[in-house]
């Protein structure tokens, strides 16, 4: 019997952050697809282990649609304290773990050097990885260097994937997963909306130079309002006072939200629209296959940008790919003007309102 035709065990590493997991998550979505046999696992950071279970499922279900089971791996905390007797204690443990289970096949869709270890870690037969990866040395311990040739990180993270069985993989949607428990917070997070249609704005990004000025936020809350629409202003952990921010310059008709990661998930699915500048809920929302605004400034949206679906994305032409982690907003993003994104909501309507 080949080794592909074999109920082979595969484990992902790709440990976060939150968009980088979504750009992955359309590449093990087909895998699982072409091959609902495998026992495929996943070493995820903790608090992005919504994104591929609602809860401490034992077994593949809605709640756990992609994989049979998970690695949670706190490497960043880790590294904040790497002498600490529970940090070794717990490197003992995940190494333990990894190779207990006995993969076959590690692909790093992550391309560190600390993913690169995780997976010999597994002692699998084959660790498989980018040829030209994020981190240049953790090729090095790569046993299976895959070319690229796709823009989009997606689809690179496809190509790779393609190495496990020697296949072309299709473009999907990823499968998240759904909690019951969610969707109840849904119902009564908008009941206030008495069922009309929502959209939902995301202020916050990984830093200043991403995040589009709240007040231009506030003036699209404005508007949406006054066309018969709710709004939902979502912000992460610490983005509190964004959200906040932009309700008071909406002159309060919005609805500040601060949801963990599986309501957000059941949030995006029920929205008709969100708008976001580069940050995990707009990726989110293009996993879904919602439509979405995009509001770039120092980084590219050809790269890591909305893929698939309906979207639009602004971005000034002179706005140059800068990942310095800058308190201000990039020169370029604040050239792009309400009545902009307005014009691209609105073309992203199917009633042309």
């Amino acid at each position: 019997m080949s080794t592909e035709s074999q109920q082979l065990r595969v484990l992902i590493v790709r440990l976060g952050a939150m968009g980088d997991i979504l750009h992955a998550l359309p590449a093990v979505t087909a895998l699982r697809a072409a091959h609902p046999e495998w026992f495929i696992g996943w070493a995820v950071e903790p608090q992005w282990r919504g994104l591929l279970a609602a809860s401490c499922v034992k077994a593949i279900s809605h709640e756990m649609p992609i994989v049979d089971r998970l690695h949670i791996v706190p490497a960043k905390d880790w590294g904040r304290h790497p002498l600490r007797a529970e940090t070794i204690k717990d490197i003992r443990r995940t190494r333990h773990e990894l190779r207990a289970a006995r993969y076959d096949i590690c692909v790093d869709l992550q391309g560190a050097v600390r993913s690169a270890v995780l997976g010999r870690w597994a002692h699998p037969k084959r660790l498989i990885g980018e040829e030209k990866p994020r981190e240049w040395a953790a090729r090095y311990l790569f046993d299976e260097q895959i070319p690229t040739t796709g823009t989009h990180v997606i689809e690179q993270a496809i190509e790779v994937t393609n190495a496990v069985a020697h296949e072309q993989l299709p473009v999907m949607l990823p499968w998240l997963p759904v909690s019951e428990a969610a969707e109840r917070y849904c119902d009564a997070s908008l009941a206030a909306f008495d069922g009309k249609p929502f959209v939902i704005l995301n202020p916050g990004a990984g830093w200043g130079a991403k995040r589009w000025p709240t007040e231009r936020y506030g003036e699209m809350a404005r508007r949406f309002s006054e066309i018969g629409y709710g709004v939902v202003i979502n912000s992460g952990p610490g983005e509190e006072m964004l959200a906040t921010e932009v309700n008071a310059t909406s002159g309060n008709i919005a609805l500040p939200l601060s949801p963990a990661l599986d309501g957000l998930i059941a949030l995006m699915r029920r929205a008709s629209l969100v708008i976001a500048g580069d940050t995990g809920p707009l990726h989110l929302a293009s996993a879904l296959g919602k439509p979405v605004v995009g509001i770039f400034g120092p980084t590219d949206p050809a790269r890591n940008g909305p893929f698939g679906g309906a979207f639009r994305v602004l971005r000034h032409p002179e706005s140059k790919r800068d990942h310095s982690r800058r308190a201000e907003p990039e020169a370029g993003l604040l050239t792009i003007s309400p009545d902009e994104v307005w014009s691209a909501a609105m073309e992203l309507f199917p009633d042309g309102r």
